[in-house]
């Protein structure tokens, strides 16, 4: 194995960039594993595992526009029912335990816009999970920590603050719906 596994993912997301098809995703999640076997001692991720930062940009494409990001999360943090957007996103567990949960959107004429809960898998350490554009889904952090590599295909921040592009949704008497703006 190369002694930079994260240089390895990047140059070979470059190298298999283009638009989104299921050999992409395939493609980036069998490099999304291949970073999570990565050795500890390697320096950028033995810093890494060092420090825990909450959200720390490893890398962001000029060219294609993506970003890997690390997150570490501490235990019950959750990020209620969203979407990313026009984005897809990869998530690889480096350690602990994440519950991440998928959702339907059902607009009724009646009731209003409300979310179906579809499936909750828990995505341990080595295991990836990848959600494409308009996914809904949420996450908890199930152990006392949890770190998790975090590639998206654009600048969240930009889709979401600048673009207006993400959606988040609330529970509002026990269903969750759209956000209040």
């Amino acid at each position: 194995m190369s002694v930079n596994s994260r240089q390895d993912f990047i140059e070979g997301m470059r190298a298999a960039w283009g638009p989104l098809t299921s050999e992409l995703v395939a493609a980036s999640r069998a490099l999304a594993q291949r970073l999570l076997q990565a050795s500890p001692s390697e320096p950028w991720l033995a810093e890494l595992l060092r420090e825990r930062p909450a959200n720390q940009e490893l890398y962001r494409d000029l060219d294609h526009g993506f970003v890997l990001l690390a997150h570490t999360e501490h235990a019950g943090l959750y990020r209620p029912p969203h979407d990313h957007g026009r984005s897809w996103v990869i998530y690889a567990v480096l350690s602990g335990e994440m519950e991440m949960r998928t959702y339907a959107r059902v607009d009724d004429p009646e009731r209003g816009v409300r979310l179906v809960l579809r499936d909750s898998t828990i995505v341990r350490a080595g295991q990836i999970q990848v959600y494409l554009p308009g996914d809904i889904h949420d996450t908890r952090c199930l152990t006392d920590q949890a770190m998790q590599f975090r590639f998206t295909e654009r600048d969240l921040r930009v889709e979401d603050l600048q673009e207006h592009r993400l959606r988040r949704y609330q529970q509002r008497n026990g269903v969750w719906t759209v956000e209040a703006k």
